[in-house]
């Protein structure tokens, strides 16, 4: 009988250590967000119902978009060193993250940072902008072979309008 209590007791004593490392050490968007609340003293606001929007996005979007999250930082007033938040932000997305975009004002108080990672047939994009005293954050999921189609049927109008100006050009 005794072992039986045993058993219980040993297995919470070793699991309430390995909870509580596994939440310090949370990476990914709520990584990211997380650090930078902590680190500039502010509070990220979530979007409301972002669950329900991402799901409308991926059936209005025929599975082009999915899996949205967004925070926002308002009344950002804390001075940014600009790779400091890159550094940050690299940590917390993980080694998987390829950073392909960083632009930084000259001033230093705009930020931008765009990170990709491939999820299969998918692409993964993280986007985090500093404008002034605001800062957006969004995570989301898309399908780059969509999207291709998608931008594929603009640029054919395009070119249907230029070579119907190129021909009547040729006429006259």
């Amino acid at each position: 009988m005794k072992r039986f209590i045993l058993f219980p007791i040993c297995f919470l004593a070793l699991a309430v250590p390995v909870v509580v490392l596994a939440n310090g050490a949370q990476g990914g968007f709520d990584g990211v967000i997380s650090s930078i609340e902590t680190r500039y003293h502010v509070h990220a606001e979530r979007i409301p119902l972002i669950g329900l929007i991402s799901f409308i996005s991926h059936k209005a979007t025929s599975g082009g978009v999915s899996g949205m999250q967004v925070a926002e930082i308002d009344d950002f007033h804390a001075d940014v060193d600009g790779e400091e938040l890159n550094r940050m932000v690299g940590q917390k997305l993980g080694s998987e993250w390829e950073r392909v975009i960083r632009e930084t004002s000259r001033k230093g108080n705009s930020q931008t940072l765009i990170y990709m990672h491939p999820e299969g047939p998918r692409m993964g994009l993280f986007v985090l902008d500093l404008d002034g005293h605001e800062m957006d954050v969004v995570q989301l999921s898309v399908d780059p072979n969509h999207l291709n189609e998608s931008i594929a049927k603009y640029d054919h109008h395009h070119r249907e309008s230029d070579s119907e100006g190129s021909r009547d050009d040729a006429e006259n």
